[in-house]
């Protein structure tokens, strides 16, 4: 039998390194599959991944089947409660058995949360605007030349030259 020739040349896939510590890391939760968290949105749906998300998949020690907590605020709470069945199913599906026998739903305070709604979706990094050019800054500083306090004048100036540059940037 011939041996298979690898083409990797000792090279390997970053998923594969990592594979083991997300395992780890995820099991230490309660998740056998870190795919529940990771794709939480595709499993669960656009709407109830908008609300809510996974916390814990706990085992009883003699029951069948774990317990799905997932997390979302006071105010969407009965709406997973209305969805539990139909979530449960689409969770058990990425198990492949019927591993989540009960859902739980857990509630939060809206404080953290922009209007009350749980953000649960990555952010990214907010564009960087350019520092503000010499025109601008002249400018702004003429504007603000008539007050006599420096540090509102100062923050009048910053503030003048960042609109302005920012009204250039539009325009």
């Amino acid at each position: 039998m011939a041996t298979r020739q690898t083409t990797t040349f000792g090279f390997a896939r970053t998923a594969k390194l990592l594979e083991k510590r997300i395992r780890s890391a995820s099991e230490s939760r309660g998740f056998a599959q870190s795919r529940l968290l990771t794709h939480w949105e595709e499993v669960a749906g656009a709407d109830i991944a908008a609300i809510s998300r996974p916390v814990e998949v706990s085992y009883s020690k003699g029951g069948f089947g774990a317990t799905l907590i997932l997390l979302t605020t006071g105010a969407n709470a009965p709406v997973l409660e209305m969805q539990k069945e139909m979530l449960r199913a689409r969770v058990n599906a990425v198990y492949g058995f019927n591993a989540i026998a009960r859902i739980r739903v857990t509630q939060t305070a809206p404080t953290g949360f922009a209007e009350g709604q749980a953000d649960f979706t990555h952010r990214t990094k907010p564009a960087t605007r350019p520092e503000p050019g010499a025109e601008d800054r002249q400018a702004a500083r003429a504007q603000a030349s008539g007050i006599t306090d420096e540090g509102l004048r100062a923050a009048l100036e910053r503030l003048g030259a960042n609109v302005l540059s920012k009204a250039q940037t539009r325009g």
